[in-house]
């Protein structure tokens, strides 16, 4: 073995070592966030578990460190993953599929990936970045938060299976209908610079003298992390405090006497209640039982969840750092309008 290859399998190794042991603290802080959480709000603050506020700081202390842990996890594995992958042959087998098969793919990824909204903007800013179409990376954004695993199961617990299928059905379609038409408005123009020059970093090599070493991929991967985090960490606390506050201080009761009212407005008035909301899907779903248990209309509660889990506040704040306000604003006004279509079709169909 020559001098400078027995220098490179060195140095891979350490570099594996360290990126495994900062992988093994990375899963130990994630699965202890909760209980870190309930001590540090409940034992060292003192607050009341019944209390609004104890329930809006310990939402506030769990959500901060998971999303900013997922966040550069996920930045750092897309990275990685990047520098195998030829961004340009991924975009043409995109491309050759077509935008409908695309945006179809990109949907029922997104249904299977246990992501909240928060937590599905690192692959979405990965998907840009690999040179995926800007109209099949939003049908992932959207469907990704909407569809959840376990709240399909609870949904097919309390109501059935063909309301189960009917969410199911619905959440796949609007990620592909508004994907669809996001991509013909050619909005690329409206991405921000700074990750189209994260993207032309990507890994293109070719040949085995052209392969970088496992240093420059981590490296790289690392670099990538630290400039997407950096660009968004305070506007990812700013977005859950947010939520934070409206978790912990608005009644459900006011919530549900609105999606009760069963007039032709209360489908889309559900939609913008939901849209400064910050949830998962699995933790909405008490509320949407309380709201069907006082008469409210399936389609209005599965409205109004919908906008929560694919439209939230600290979702836009988060997005904001990648998206100029031109395409936000369109991002919310076409998923908002195929979130009241559907409202409207489940409240004649069920």
């Amino acid at each position: 073995m020559r001098a400078s290859e027995f220098v490179r399998v060195r140095d891979d190794r350490l570099a594996f070592l360290v990126v495994g042991l900062l992988g093994v603290i990375w899963i130990i802080a994630y699965n202890n966030l909760q209980p870190f959480a309930d001590w540090a709000t409940y034992t060292l603050l003192g607050l009341s578990r019944e209390s609004q506020l104890g329930e809006a700081v310990n939402f506030f202390l769990y959500d901060v460190p998971k999303i900013l842990l997922l966040l550069s996890g996920m930045i750092f594995l897309i990275t990685l993953v990047q520098t195998f992958i030829n961004t340009e042959r991924v975009r043409a087998l995109v491309e050759k599929r077509g935008a409908g098969v695309g945006n179809l793919m990109a949907s029922i990824f997104g249904a299977i990936t246990p992501f909240c909204s928060c937590s599905s903007v690192p692959l979405f800013i990965g998907f840009v970045q690999a040179g995926i179409p800007l109209g099949i990376t939003f049908s992932f954004l959207i469907t990704s938060p909407i569809m959840n695993e376990v709240a399909f199961v609870m949904l097919l617990g309390l109501f059935g299976w063909k309301v189960a299928l009917l969410y199911l059905a619905s959440g796949i379609i609007i990620g592909v209908v508004a994907g669809l038409i996001l991509g013909q408005m050619k909005l690329e123009r409206y991405v921000e610079p700074f990750v189209y020059a994260v993207k032309s970093r990507g890994g293109q090599a070719v040949t085995p003298d052209d392969r970088p070493t496992w240093v420059e991929r981590f490296g790289q991967a690392a670099e990538s992390t630290r400039e997407i985090v950096g660009r968004v960490w305070l506007f990812v606390i700013i977005g859950i405090g947010i939520g934070a506050f409206i978790h912990g201080f608005v009644p459900e009761d006011a919530l549900t006497g609105i999606m009760g009212a069963g007039a032709w407005w209360s489908v889309p008035a559900s939609v913008l209640l939901g849209i400064p909301l910050y949830s998962n899907a699995a933790g909405i779903i008490p509320i949407v039982s309380a709201m069907l248990g006082k008469g409210a209309a399936l389609g209005t509660v599965l409205a109004f969840m919908m906008s929560v889990v694919a439209l939230s506040l600290p979702e836009m704040i988060i997005l904001r750092k990648v998206l100029k306000p031109q395409l936000i604003a369109i991002f919310v006004s076409v998923v908002a309008l195929s979130i009241i279509a559907t409202g409207y079709l489940f409240n004649l169909v069920v």
